[in-house]
C-alpha cells in the first residue's frame, strides 16, 4: 500500500503529491529553478497549513508595503527638487513648488503622491501591528531572540523614515514639527547634541533639508534593506513561529526536514502572498483616489504664522507627552528611550525573570504580566495619539494626566487579573474532570469479571453447543449417566 505522503512517480522527491495537475507541473518547474539558482534554502521554504492565515503574515505585509513605498518614492524623485531657494523673487521654495507641481502638473501626480503618503501611514501602522502581534504571541522567546531585536530596529528605522520624509514638502507644519523633534533630540544628554548636529548640518534651512533628504532617500532605506535581509534570513533559519501554546515542551522550530509535509513556496506560498499584495495595492489606490492629498501653506508664507507645529499621527503620542506638566523634553525622551531598551532586550529579560513571562509558555493566557504590559502600551499609544490630535500644544495638568493614565493602568490590571483567575479556575476544572474520567475507567476495568487463566477460552464448537447436549460423565440422581460417552469413529454403540 502506498503511504499517503509518498511522492508521485516521475516527480522530484521533494515535491508533494498535489492532486491538481497544474500544481504538480508548477512544483516540478520550481524545483528545477531552485536547483539551478541555488535558492533551495533561502527565504523560499515551504509553510505549514496553519500559517495560511492573515495574522501569520503581518511581517510579509510590512515588507510588501515597504516595496510599494520604494517604487512610488523612486517615481517622485523624477520631479522633486530638494531646495529651499526660490526660482524667482517672491516665489515659494522649490521643494514646496516641485511638490505642488507633482500634484497639479504631472499626469496622475496627485494619485502618486497620495499613494506614497498613505502608503507611509500604512507601512508604519502594519509595522506596529506586526510588533504587537509578536509581543502577544511571545515570538521573542528562544530561538528567535535576535530576530525580535532586528525587528525592533526595523520599527525604529521606519519611524525615522516617517520623520525625515515629513519635512520634504517644506510646509509650515512640517518645518515646525521637525523643529520640535530636533529640540527633543537635543534634550538627550550625551548623544543628543551630536545627533542633532548630524541632522542640522551647517545650521541653515538648506543644510537641514539636504540632510533630511539624504537620510530619507539613501541612508535609512539602505539600513532598512540590510535589516530586512537579516530578518528574512533568520526567518528562513527558524521558520515561521508555531502556534502559541500552553505547553512548555511545544516545538518552537520548524526545520527543513519538515518541509516535505508542507506546501512549497511556489505555487502555494507565492500565490497566497500575491493575492494579499494585490489587495493592498488596490486598497491603497482606492484610498488615494478617494482622499487626494492637499498641500499646506509653504514655510515663510503670510499664512504660515498661524500654523501649529503638529507631526503626523505616528508621532503625536511623543509630542503630547512633552506637553505634560512637569514632564521636560529630557524626561519625555528618556521615558521613550527606556521603553525602547526594554522592548529591545525583552527576550533576555524574559529568560532572566521567567516567572514574569510564563517560562517557556507562549500563550497570552499563561503570561498575564506581559499581557498587561502589552495592553497598557497599546492603550497608552491610542490615548496619547487621540489626545495629541484633539489638543495639540496644550499643556496638560499633572492631576489630569495622572488620573487618565492611572485609570488606564488600573482597569487593565483588574481585567487581566479577572480573566487569568477565570482561566485558572477553568483549567483546574478541566484537569479535575479528566482525572475523574481516568479514575472511572480504572474502576470499571477493575470491577469487570475476568476468566481464570487455567481455563480454556470458551471458543470453538464446544462453546457453541447447548448445555443439554454437552457430554457428562457424572451420574444423575438415579445413578445412571446423563449421556453416554461418544464412541470413537468407526466403533458400534452397544446397549446393555
Amino acid at each position: 500500500m502506498t503511504p499517503p505522503n509518498a511522492p508521485t512517480v516521475g516527480h522530484p522527491p521533494s515535491v508533494p503529491p498535489y492532486r491538481p495537475p497544474m500544481n504538480r507541473t508548477l512544483d516540478t518547474i520550481w524545483a528545477f529553478i531552485e536547483k539551478r539558482v541555488g535558492t533551495e534554502k533561502w527565504a523560499m521554504r515551504p509553510q505549514p497549513d496553519f500559517s495560511f492565515n492573515p495574522s501569520y503574515w503581518t511581517g510579509a505585509f510590512v515588507a510588501n508595503a515597504f516595496l510599494v513605498q520604494v517604487t512610488t518614492g523612486l517615481l517622485l524623485l523624477f520631479y522633486y527638487v530638494p531646495s529651499t531657494a526660490s526660482a524667482t523673487a517672491g516665489a515659494p521654495p522649490e521643494a514646496w513648488a516641485s511638490t505642488n507641481y507633482i500634484i497639479h502638473g504631472v499626469p496622475l501626480g496627485w494619485l502618486l503622491l497620495s499613494a506614497h503618503l498613505y502608503g507611509a501611514y500604512a507601512t508604519i501602522f502594519l509595522a506596529f501591528v506586526h510588533f504587537f502581534r509578536g509581543f502577544y504571541a511571545g515570538v521573542y522567546k528562544p530561538p528567535r531572540e535576535l530576530s525580535w531585536m532586528i525587528g525592533t530596529l526595523l520599527l525604529a528605522a521606519m519611524l525615522g523614515m516617517g520623520f525625515t520624509g515629513y519635512l520634504l514638502p517644506y510646509t509650515a507644519l512640517s518645518v515646525g514639527a521637525t523643529d520640535v523633534g530636533i529640540a527633543l533630540t537635543l534634550s538627550v544628554p550625551g548623544i543628543g547634541p551630536p545627533t542633532a548636529k548630524l541632522i542640522l548640518a551647517d545650521g541653515t534651512p538648506q543644510g537641514l533639508l539636504s540632510r533630511m533628504f539624504a537620510l530619507h532617500v539613501v541612508a535609512i532605506p539602505l539600513a532598512l534593506a540590510a535589516l530586512l535581509y537579516a530578518h528574512i534570513s533568520l526567518f528562513e533559519i527558524h521558520g515561521i513561529s508555531p502556534r502559541a501554546s500552553s505547553d512548555p515542551r511545544a516545538k518552537r522550530v520548524l526545520v527543513h526536514e519538515d518541509d516535505h509535509r508542507m506546501g512549497r513556496f511556489f505555487p502555494k506560498v507565492f500565490f497566497y502572498m500575491t493575492k494579499w499584495a494585490l489587495f493592498y495595492a488596490g486598497l491603497l489606490v482606492m484610498m488615494a483616489a478617494a482622499w487626494p492629498v492637499t498641500l499646506a501653506a509653504y514655510y515663510g508664507s503670510s499664512s504660515s504664522s498661524a500654523a501649529s507645529p503638529e507631526p503626523d499621527w505616528y508621532f503625536l503620542w511623543l509630542y503630547k507627552l512633552a506637553d505634560f506638566q512637569y514632564v521636560s523634553p529630557f524626561v519625555a525622551v528618556g521615558t521613550v528611550t527606556a521603553v525602547l531598551i526594554f522592548i529591545l532586550f525583552l527576550p533576555w529579560i524574559s529568560q532572566i525573570f521567567p516567572f514574569l513571562d510564563g517560562g517557556r509558555k507562549t500563550h497570552p493566557r499563561d503570561r498575564p504580566v506581559m499581557l498587561g504590559v502589552a495592553n497598557f502600551l497599546v492603550g497608552f499609544f491610542i490615548l496619547m495619539t487621540v489626545w495629541g490630535g484633539i489638543m495639540p500644544g496644550v499643556v496638560i495638568p499633572a492631576a489630569f494626566y495622572a488620573t487618565y493614565l492611572g485609570a488606564l493602568a488600573a482597569v487593565n490590571a483588574v481585567v487581566i487579573f479577572a480573566l487569568y483567575m477565570m482561566y485558572r479556575a477553568s483549567y483546574r476544572a478541566r484537569v479535575a474532570a479528566k482525572e475523574g474520567r481516568r479514575r472511572s475507567l480504572a474502576h470499571s476495568a477493575s470491577a469487570r469479571p475476568t476468566t481464570p487463566a487455567s481455563l480454556p477460552s470458551p471458543s470453538g464448537p464446544a462453546a457453541a453447543r447447548p448445555a443439554s447436549l454437552s457430554p457428562a460423565s457424572g451420574p444423575t440422581s438415579s445413578g445412571a449417566p446423563l449421556l453416554a460417552p461418544v464412541p470413537p469413529k468407526g466403533e458400534a454403540v452397544t446397549h446393555g
